[in-house]
């Protein structure tokens, strides 16, 4: 991610042309530094309003300054943390507060809201798992050569724990019998929650501690991405500016998503769409800083970052929204439904199989992308169109 070499290592650590390097104090003449703010200004001034089209579309523009931003600091931090820390903390970051903005929309949907979580969830593990991958690898295939290379065993196992994760958590619901409808019983929910939070806590030490080289980034020979070649890490103070500019460029994200929300969903109830369409489109719009450090990290040579990220999005996404939706289900008012319906149980299982195909070779085409941002459109079509 921030690991990159040339113009984009120059862009991640700071560095001016002619070799010195960026003061604290001039981060200040940054466009990165100020449009977080600017976003979050425009997210105090706005919040709990009726907003009119024109300031809607404000909103939409802060939104995106804001994801822009988020993508930058998240490269600097993650160049001074290394790999795969610098990954972790992306979506670890992005998942705390895309949970919140889940729980403030089921907290004020109603009974429309009871599959927020469900189709929120389901719709970041088809993003990540055939979105992000899928166009990751064309980047990589299109602009470093022939075939993307990338450690398998890492990937694998991050690929076992997605499949694990999902199928627990929103698989199972639809097939139980203690509960009419595809919900989990009280005990069933908690055992999800308990299950989910602590493979993901098992997955973070595999991947962070004892076997933290099955996740860095590879040569096309296969070989670990050799660090002398690589930019000069920012500074401490740098990455402590910009991991505090990180989290307030994600909680503008994420709360101007939540201004924009009525919006959506008043659009998806006059076009007739399904309620499963507003899951979606959050999910897009709270995932967009990752897609884009993915996409720069492929662009880079560093496929297997791109994996990181896409893998590690769909494990927090479960592992952490799971748990909390289940302890807010104490006093969020209605049902919680996390079981799939038939057309999705169809797609993660076919998801699960190609992904599984693309991965054990440690090594992708150009067809595979293919594959992939071919599920990928067939989950959004369906998502319009069921």
């Amino acid at each position: 991610m921030g690991t990159q070499t040339g113009g984009d290592g120059d862009r991640a650590t700071g560095r001016k042309p002619g070799g010195g390097r960026t003061t604290v104090p001039r981060l200040w003449r940054e466009r990165t530094t100020w449009v977080p703010l600017v976003a979050l200004l425009v997210l105090a001034l706005c919040w709990g309003r009726d907003l009119p089209g024109p300031v809607v579309a404000l909103v939409g523009l802060c939104l995106a300054g804001a994801v822009l931003s988020a993508v930058h600091h998240a490269e600097v931090v993650a160049h001074r943390v290394g790999e795969p820390f610098g990954s972790l903390v992306l979506a670890v970051a992005v998942t705390v507060i895309e949970v919140g903005l889940v729980v403030m929309l089921m907290a004020s949907g109603g009974d429309e809201a009871s599959t927020y979580a469900r189709d929120t969830v389901f719709a970041a593990v088809m993003i990540t798992c055939n979105g992000i991958v899928g166009l990751s690898l064309l980047v990589a295939t299109l602009r470093r050569g022939r075939v993307a290379v990338f450690n398998a065993e890492g990937s694998g196992a991050a690929l076992a724990t997605v499949t694990t994760l999902a199928t627990t958590t929103l698989v199972l619901p639809a097939f139980t019998t203690s509960t009419p409808g595809p919900r989990f019983s009280g005990a069933q929910l908690a055992f999800a929650a308990v299950a989910s939070l602590s493979l993901y806590g098992l997955f973070v030490t595999v991947q962070t501690v004892r076997h933290r080289s099955y996740f860095l980034p590879v040569t096309a020979e296969g070989r670990p991405v050799d660090p002398a070649g690589q930019a000069a890490p920012p500074t401490r103070a740098e990455a402590r500016w910009s991991l505090g500019l990180l989290m307030a460029a994600l909680l503008a994200v994420v709360g101007l998503a939540k201004l924009v929300s009525p919006t959506i969903e008043s659009g998806v109830r006059t076009a007739g769409l399904p309620t499963a369409v507003v899951g979606v489109v959050i999910a897009l719009m709270v995932l967009l800083p990752e897609t884009l450090a993915a996409l720069r990290a492929a662009r880079g040579g560093r496929f297997q970052t791109s994996l990181n990220l896409a893998y590690g999005s769909a494990i927090a996404s479960i592992g952490l929204t799971v748990p909390t939706i289940a302890l807010a289900s104490v006093w969020l008012p209605g049902t919680l439904v996390l079981g799939l319906g038939p057309v999705h149980l169809v797609l993660l299982a076919l998801t699960a199989v190609v992904s599984a195909l693309t991965v054990v070779p440690g090594r992708a085409t150009l067809l595979q992308s293919g594959v992939h941002l071919l599920l990928f459109a067939a989950f959004v079509f369906l998502s319009f169109s069921p």
